[in-house]
């Protein structure tokens, strides 16, 4: 693959450290709530009374983590990702190059590996989703932050109004509740089926993988992950033409989104999960009525975590781990595979089989391990290598030329 002298990625002396930092810990986040849909069943992520035990520290880590991280690392990663597009399309514009083309050329390999992780190792991919969805939104890029934030606002409230539209109307009809709950696959019988084969060889595992993530990509997609993670990409595009995930705000300002994290996202999160307990968990309730709180309360939340790491850096505190945490965030691409590889192998047939047999203690000591470990094989890989294999061979496919690996490259 060659291409033009002049058509390379961005440099690493021209990173932005800090959006590294928040990167890093956004992933590493999202491995707390991932880990529960690679262990267990699908239905015990949205309803943890239907399966494993859910008292005292399985209860504890099962409500912190939704209290602190369910959809709000998602929502760091999004805001990222449209920040990104920004990032980089600045930057090959002031160049002379053209954005789109190399953009679009990123967005379909990006889509080319998010159907290999979807098909080949776990159902939960978001990256196909990300692909999409970078398609779409680029073209709102040169707008005013203003706009793009009151679009994205516009977009996230798609799903919120949907969602509740549908739910008054099914608690208002119990008829058709009960009929669009005769419609999918009995409980009891949609946990044996991924028992069965998640714990069944790499080809059995093929039976449960495939239409869960055709669902993922089709119906979970249109009628509610673009809304939100679209929406979300456009706020993204927006705060980093402020300087918010550059760090270049005031403390004062960083201080303020902190305190509407702890003081307002907060407690409209833990009202979300009263309320879902309040409902004996009801499946059309906590699905489109209670699950407004977290929906709206997480963004809340995700800007207080973007605000206490903008003060971190800001500071100068904590180097030794934000220095890992950077380097986590440059090779985000490959621990997020990373990730996935190594927990299917934990957890899936071809594997240690322990899927559906670990509780939430359990769980929550392999993601403080594998953190770890990605905290430090991370900056000891970028020592000596510029990316991560997966960035490098993105960022080869992309460029249309073999990127140099090595840093004496």
């Amino acid at each position: 693959m060659t291409t033009s002298p002049g058509m390379s990625p961005v440099k690493v002396s021209d990173r932005i450290g800090s959006i590294d930092v928040l990167r890093g810990l956004a992933l590493l986040g999202i491995l707390v709530l991932n880990i529960q849909m690679f262990a267990m069943p699908f239905e015990a992520y949205t309803n943890p009374t239907v399966y494993g035990d859910l008292q005292g520290p399985n209860y504890i880590i099962w409500y912190m983590s939704q209290l602190l991280g369910d959809m709000k690392f998602m929502a760091i990663f999004s805001m990222l990702f449209g920040a990104g597009i920004v990032l980089l399309t600045e930057r090959l514009e002031a160049t002379g190059r053209s954005a789109l083309s190399i953009h679009y050329r990123r967005m379909i390999w990006l889509l080319v590996i998010g159907l290999g992780h979807a098909y080949l190792l776990w159902s939960g991919d978001i990256l196909v989703s990300y692909a999409l969805c970078g398609m779409l939104v680029v073209w709102c890029r040169g707008l005013h932050p203003l706009l793009l934030g009151l679009f994205g606002v516009v977009l996230i409230a798609v799903v919120s109004m949907l969602y509740l539209g549908y739910g008054f109307l099914l608690t208002s009809d119990p008829g058709k509740a009960a009929a669009m709950m005769d419609a999918g696959m009995p409980l009891e019988e949609s946990i044996r089926w991924q028992l069965d084969g998640l714990r069944g060889n790499w080809f059995e595992q093929m039976d449960v993988r495939v239409p869960m993530s055709l669902m993922m990509q089709t119906k979970a997609f249109f009628f509610f992950i673009f809304w939100r993670a679209g929406g979300l990409m456009l706020l993204g595009m927006a705060l980093y033409k402020w300087g918010v995930f550059s760090a270049k705000r005031s403390t004062g300002f960083y201080l303020c989104l902190l305190g509407a994290g702890i003081l307002v996202g907060l407690p409209v999160v833990a009202w979300g999960l009263h309320a879902h307990e309040a409902a004996g968990w009801d499946p059309i309730v906590t699905k489109f009525l209670t699950s407004q709180y977290n929906y709206w309360g997480s963004i809340i939340v995700a800007l207080g975590w973007t605000a206490l790491v903008m003060l971190v850096v800001r500071w100068g505190v904590l180097i030794w781990l934000q220095s890992a945490l950077a380097a986590v965030g440059r090779m985000a691409l490959t621990n997020y595979l990373l990730q996935s590889i190594i927990c299917i192998t934990l957890f899936f047939g071809h594997g240690l089989g322990w899927f559906g047999s670990v509780e939430r203690t359990g769980q929550f000591m392999i993601v403080l391990c594998l953190s770890i470990a990605q905290l430090i094989w991370s900056p000891l890989w970028l020592s000596t290598f510029r990316y991560g294999p997966f960035e490098w061979l993105w960022r080869s496919l992309t460029y249309l030329r073999l990127e140099p690996m090595r840093r004496d490259g």
